[in-house]
């Protein structure tokens, strides 16, 4: 067992994925001689060569197009969107042929691709270096959508992800990427679609995924010296959704609160919340409430610690649930 950061855990993953099946490739702007921006293919041009790990010009349409051509002819390829506010200019690519043309063939051409997206807060970056859209390519039918939070998750996840044969929109949390934690790599993963409990407990439950499941395990611990007691979830997977966990975390407690940095409008707070009270409502104290970004681009630089959801706003969603 060792000791490893969330950046290195994912690179740890690529490097296995990639002796594994000769068929994973890994494309991305300075991927290769750099490493990437955050390191995370460090090393991997010099282990597997130019053909496998490749520089690509400063165009995220090209990179998808390409990767897409590379998929139908049988590879696997693993592309980095350097950050989350580069995607767009893929977007189309993205949702116009990653996402249906295994539906438009009829089934007869998978699309084993991986989109790596670095996203979130936490860096005091400047403009487009620090966005949360996964609730876009959640809402986009075909794609599959993930987030990571922790190292151990984030080493099996992306082995996860390349392994399947549908497109995946796999998302890094940024800001935790120097966070470490042990790392069994003979342990069993728990499926790659699934959700998992994280804390247990009985008054609330806190549902969170990527940077914010440690923030909603900080209110778990501050809560408790108040005599409260807070289940906190990651919910690992956004499309689709596991909610099987949350319900019945949510029939045990009677509350729940829905925790992410992106805006709360139309959130994925948003479908967790209609869901929960779809499923939950006779057994729900509270309505259920939504802690997240506001209503504004994420601000520049240091500005961004008064936009990100923290500890205070957490248990100040708590308090209220808890007052009904």
């Amino acid at each position: 067992m060792t000791q490893i950061t969330l950046s290195r855990a994912i690179t740890a993953g690529l490097r296995k994925a990639m002796e594994d099946d000769p068929k994973v490739l890994i494309m991305g702007e300075d991927v290769g001689k750099l490493g990437g921006v955050f390191r995370v293919t460090d090393g991997l041009q010099k282990d597997f060569g130019e053909d496998r790990v490749i520089d690509t010009p400063l165009a995220e349409s090209g990179i998808i197009g390409t990767a897409v051509g590379l998929a139908m002819r049988g590879y696997r390829p693993v592309c980095e969107i350097q950050f989350d506010g580069f995607v767009y200019p893929a977007y189309d690519q993205i949702v116009s042929q990653v996402a249906k043309l295994h539906f438009r063939s009829m089934g007869k051409l998978p699309m084993p691709m991986v989109i790596r997206i670095p996203f979130g807060g936490g860096i005091g970056a400047v403009e487009h270096h620090s966005e949360s859209p996964e609730a876009q390519f959640a809402h986009t039918a075909g794609l599959k959508v993930v987030a990571c939070s922790n190292p151990v998750d984030a080493y099996w996840m992306i082995q996860q992800s390349i392994k399947a044969d549908d497109p995946i929109v796999f998302f890094e949390p940024k800001g935790r990427y120097w966070e470490k934690a042990d790392l069994d790599e003979s342990a069993t993963p728990l499926p790659l679609f699934s959700s998992r409990v994280v804390a247990e407990g009985t008054d609330a439950t806190l549902l969170a995924y990527g940077p914010k499941v440690k923030t909603c395990l900080e209110a778990a611990i501050a809560a408790a010296d108040e005599g409260r007691s807070l289940e906190v979830i990651d919910l690992r997977t956004l499309s689709p959704l596991d909610l099987d966990p949350v319900y019945e975390s949510v029939r045990k407690t009677g509350r729940a609160i829905v925790v992410h940095e992106a805006v709360v409008n139309l959130g994925m707070g948003s479908e967790i919340a209609a869901r929960i009270t779809e499923d939950c409502f006779h057994s729900l104290e509270a309505p259920v409430l939504r802690v997240g970004g506001f209503d504004t681009p994420y601000p520049a630089s240091r500005v961004e610690e008064e936009y990100l959801p923290d500890l205070d706003r957490v248990l100040d969603a708590v308090d209220r649930s808890l007052a009904y």
